[in-house]
């Protein structure tokens, strides 16, 4: 049998104060990492919500094509649109989409590179190719060509062109049918835009990111 050691008096109270002295360090040293841990939390909470990554939501790019501040009025005509592009540009078509709008069809060609890019827009009785004069197959009953000009090849620009073997469509259009990338060649890019006829068209510049935008309004 093990036997129990016996304690005099002034045992126990040593032992008791010695006890009491662990005890009130074990303590302190609980309390001081529940104190760092509780000044921490505000910290974090302070971060997220003034020095953390902001989450304000970010405006999309179609918002500013549907943003029609900066766009001319439409034409009484169908005349052809023309401007010159900066001594600078050297511009490469990156993206085309169309899309429809109150009263309009868009077709937006963004570009990249450094410079600001011009334009010759009207319609043509035949499209063909530029630099091989190939024929070029476009849907309807007009055909509009779009030169985006100050243009220069991906190895100029470090921009990747665009690039599509099949018309581009979308649903919901009601004057244009189709557009038709062709290429680019001397400092020019063209598409072709089939419509619905020769309907007056508008063209104006957008930037951030740099884009150049045709409208072609509804018959009537």
């Amino acid at each position: 049998m093990r036997r129990r050691p016996f304690l005099t008096v002034p045992g126990v109270l040593l032992a008791a104060a010695l006890g009491g002295s662990l005890l009130a360090g074990c303590a302190g040293h609980d309390g001081t990492a529940a104190s760092a841990t509780s000044s921490s939390a505000p910290s974090s909470s302070g971060d997220e919500s003034g020095a953390g990554p902001s989450t304000e939501p970010v405006a999309q790019e179609e918002d500013v094509e549907d943003a029609d501040t900066d766009a001319p009025p439409f034409p009484a005509d169908a005349s052809p649109d023309t401007q010159d592009a900066s001594s600078d540009s050297m511009v490469t078509v990156r993206d085309i989409r169309i899309g429809r709008h109150d009263g309009f069809d868009r077709i937006v060609f963004e570009v990249g590179g450094a410079g600001t890019p011009g334009w010759d827009v009207r319609y043509v009785d035949a499209a063909t190719s530029q630099g091989s004069g190939d024929p070029v197959d476009v849907a309807g009953s007009a055909i509009l060509r779009v030169s985006i000009t100050g243009a220069g090849y991906p190895y100029d620009t470090g921009v990747e062109e665009f690039a599509s073997s099949d018309p581009l469509t979308t649903a919901g259009t009601q004057v244009v049918k189709e557009v038709v990338f062709d290429a680019t060649y001397e400092g020019t890019t063209v598409a072709f835009a089939g419509t619905t006829g020769s309907a007056p068209f508008r063209v104006f510049a957008l930037q951030n990111p740099a884009r150049v935008v045709v409208d072609v309004r509804d018959a009537g």
